[in-house]
């Protein structure tokens, strides 16, 4: 009994929440409903004589459930042929080709994210990305297809421009990587020196609301 009482409850609770939000969303007049965007970091795919470049792409497409609940589409694709789980020291380390696969990894994801603001543009999220990967050796010919499942948390603070037809939304990252199958042994091999995880990873999105 108990129990039934605190479930109904707590639906009533987020029932009044959703409806407040929803009035306080009417009385303003820049409140949009749905954007698209991406991220900043695409920029990175035009540092000449790059050769470790990620061809990185991504479209953001979401919806404000309410001005604090936002939940939105990922859609990406990179290249990359280093251990995700690398730190920042080995990354930017000049000597770093000791650590690259034979090869590269190039995926296709798909993800799904949900962002709850806090106060004014202070907001946390949580994003699930599918990545569908295929493996190259260093002939660019395939040697496997994989997945990985990708979890990130992200801080993060969304600034407003143009009477909030547009925002850029600077970010800080923790990811991991609880699922991944079909990791060719030469890949795996590399993997291994490092963690599942990747921290203090930057986020500069930017999107345009309608």
């Amino acid at each position: 009994m108990q129990k039934r009482i605190f479930w109904i409850g707590l639906a009533l609770v987020l029932a009044t929440s959703l409806h407040v939000n929803a009035q306080n969303a009417k009385k303003d007049s820049t409140y949009k409903k749905y954007f698209v965007g991406s991220t900043f970091l695409m920029l990175g795919n035009f540092i000449p004589n790059d050769p470790n470049r990620p061809d990185f792409m991504q479209i953001n497409v979401g919806y404000r459930i309410t001005p604090k609940d936002v939940v939105f589409l990922e859609f990406k694709t990179s290249k990359f042929n280093w251990p995700l789980g690398m730190p920042w020291k080995e990354i930017a380390d000049e000597q770093r080709a000791q650590y690259n696969f034979p090869g590269y990894v190039r995926q296709y994801i798909i993800g799904l994210a949900y962002n709850r603001f806090w106060w004014k543009g202070l907001y946390t999220g949580v994003h699930a990305m599918n990545a569908f990967q295929t493996y190259r050796n260093e002939d660019k010919t395939k040697i496997a297809n994989g997945y990985t499942l990708f979890m990130t948390y992200r801080l993060g603070y969304q600034v407003k421009l143009f009477k909030n037809r547009f925002f850029i939304e600077p970010s800080i990252g923790l990811t991991h990587w609880p699922v991944k199958t079909n990791t060719p042994e030469s890949f795996k091999e590399k993997e291994s020196k490092w963690p599942n995880y990747f921290g203090f990873e930057p986020g500069l999105h930017f999107g345009f609301n309608f």
